[in-house]
């Protein structure tokens, strides 16, 4: 059975494309092109389900069309339609100390500050403003938003799903100081 920690999401599939069983992908990750995993894991009913990848093209930076093994009609495709398309961790280890990860791979992972110990747990990135947020969950009962920034980073552990984070003194203050005046 496949855990929520050993997969993080990278898109979705939005409706079918054509009669054939392709399926329009929006992703946020393009990792199933940069490394050897010839599978997506599909969120069915709560529970993580593989499906191979028979074959895939890009439409743009952000949309590709997938043909999945035993999906060969428009019907079977439907099924499909709005469902989250998740990928393995463990395929999604950088090549070299030069590829970086996207920031929705964070996403599931336990955010630890030197200075403050733990604050939560990544539930999702915030994209909606020009500068990219990590939404933090459970630090003192609230949700935080981190600045994702690499220069904050210190440590990745992939293994335990933590990353470790030296924030700007003042930061998470800040964010409380905010949301006791709200």
């Amino acid at each position: 059975m496949i855990k929520k920690e050993e997969v993080y999401k990278i898109g979705m599939f939005n409706k079918p494309h054509g009669i054939h069983g392709e399926l329009s992908f929006t992703f946020t990750d393009d990792v199933f092109d940069r490394v050897e995993c010839d599978y997506f894991i599909c969120l069915f009913d709560g529970i993580f389900v593989p499906f191979f990848i028979d074959s895939y093209r890009f439409r743009s930076e952000s949309s590709a069309l997938v043909k999945l093994d035993g999906v060969d009609s428009a019907e079977k495709a439907r099924m499909f339609t709005n469902v989250d398309v998740y990928f393995p961790v463990k395929f999604a280890q950088p090549a070299s100390e030069e590829e970086n990860f996207t920031w929705n791979f964070f996403v599931g992972m336990e955010m630890e500050d030197v200075n403050h110990g733990m604050l939560g747990t990544i539930v999702d990135v915030d994209t909606t403003t020009i500068n990219t947020l990590l939404v933090v969950e459970d630090y003192e009962g609230e949700e935080i938003l981190i600045p994702a920034q690499v220069g904050f980073i210190v440590e990745i552990s992939t293994e335990e799903r933590i990353v470790v984070v030296d924030l700007p003194e003042g930061l998470i203050d800040i964010e409380n100081a905010e949301d006791e005046d709200c």
